[in-house]
């Protein structure tokens, strides 16, 4: 009760949002561009800058702080070695700090050409799907054209006679890659450079919802009839338990975006199509959020309510759950009453319902569900809400 006897309104998670930075940073992409042609113009004029102004994909011009440059050796002989180190902004990025490192030597009489090499810490392609040449290294296409552009920018009259050989590294790039989805993607030994902008802005969801999609696409290059969609480490360790006869490649840790999952599998025509969730992301699945992200939606209480209301529970358990935070207490509450398997159940049902609207395709969906521990709950098949709509 506030002093002059009214009751204060109740804030929920969602009414104060936690604030965040918004200062947006750049790509590897970006990064590697810049310590590239800041090392072509210490080819150029036999020393490095200490700042070079680069070239974005995006078409804006913006100037990097050179770090650790020097020229080696002289005429044909001649190195250059530049670096940038990434700023994410305020992205909570596993690469921000990292050492953007670019190497360039001659190719003599080899007018115009510039090759583009991946040294230490930038990732290997090992597996088809990810348009990108296996046994190559991990530059995206955008970021390729992007370094060449920028290389022959500052190389200007050098390109006439000779070519360059751009080699770019990422020390503690194996590390990185590590807190990244790469080597599910077949991406070994580093990093990708990536970036279709040059521009990372805070907490940005382009990158996840990209390895998603190529997730999917190298699933079907090898093969693959069926795809399990899993909203973290957990659930996926609990979908692998459940389904060990697919291979590895079938599983494809969707985060939230699960419209970007169901579209690139409906794309690639995947005949079944299993989830792995917990009854958080279960929820907002039946909800029809095409991003399940805490920030861009608030749990359906009401949802929950219903549910636990259908399997029989008591009336003032239904409104506390109206009311409450968070799917956990529906859970936890109703597991005391012994209605663990039925309330899931439910809401597996009318996930699969709201996901087969929205993703329509002939598809066969299977909604796989575990507690908070990993532990199997309940297995609900398409079929099934059908036999019960």
């Amino acid at each position: 009760m506030s002093e002059g006897g009214h009751a204060q309104p109740k804030i929920r998670k969602s009414d104060t949002r936690r604030s965040r930075g918004n200062r947006t940073g750049f790509t590897t992409g970006a990064c590697s561009a810049a310590a590239a042609r800041a090392a072509t113009l210490g080819m150029v004029n036999g020393e490095v800058p200490e700042s070079v102004t680069c070239h974005l994909p995006n078409g804006r011009e913006v100037s990097f702080a050179v770090s650790d440059g020097r020229v080696d050796g002289d005429g044909p002989e001649r190195r250059a070695h530049a670096v940038i180190v990434k700023d994410a902004g305020d992205d909570p990025d596993a690469t921000h700090g990292a050492h953007m490192t670019a190497d360039v030597r001659l190719l003599p009489q080899r007018a115009g050409e510039i090759e583009l090499h991946g040294g230490p810490g930038v990732g290997t392609v090992t597996m088809d799907g990810l348009g990108l040449e296996v046994g190559g290294p991990a530059i995206n296409p955008v970021p390729q054209r992007n370094i060449r552009d920028n290389v022959r920018a500052a190389a200007g009259e050098l390109l006439v006679h000779d070519g360059l050989a751009v080699t770019l590294s990422v020390p503690g790039g194996e590390e990185m890659a590590r807190k990244t989805l790469n080597a599910r993607l077949g991406i070994l030994g580093g990093i990708s450079i990536l970036g279709t902008t040059g521009i990372v802005r805070p907490y940005s969801t382009a990158a996840f919802r990209a390895s998603v999609v190529q997730a999917v696409e190298v699933a079907a290059r090898q093969g693959q009839t069926c795809v399990v969609f899993t909203t973290g480490g957990r659930t996926e360790k609990f979908a692998m338990r459940q389904l060990p006869e697919f291979a590895e490649a079938c599983f494809v840790q969707m985060g939230d975006f699960v419209k970007a999952a169901f579209q690139s599998a409906a794309k690639r025509e995947m005949a079944h199509v299993y989830v792995g969730a917990m009854v958080g992301k279960l929820t907002k699945m039946g909800q029809g959020l095409a991003v399940t992200h805490a920030w861009k939606a608030e749990i359906d209480r009401d949802l929950l309510a219903e549910a636990a209301q259908g399997v029989g529970a008591p009336a003032d358990l239904v409104e506390a759950i109206r009311s409450a935070e968070t799917a956990r207490f529906a859970a936890e509450r109703l597991a005391v009453l012994g209605l663990t398997e039925a309330f899931h159940r439910a809401l597996a049902g009318r996930a699969i319902q709201s996901l087969k609207a929205c993703y329509p395709g002939p598809y066969r969906l299977t909604i796989l569900v575990c507690d908070f521990e990993g532990r199997f709950i309940v297995r609900v098949e398409e079929d099934e809400v059908r036999a019960f709509a």
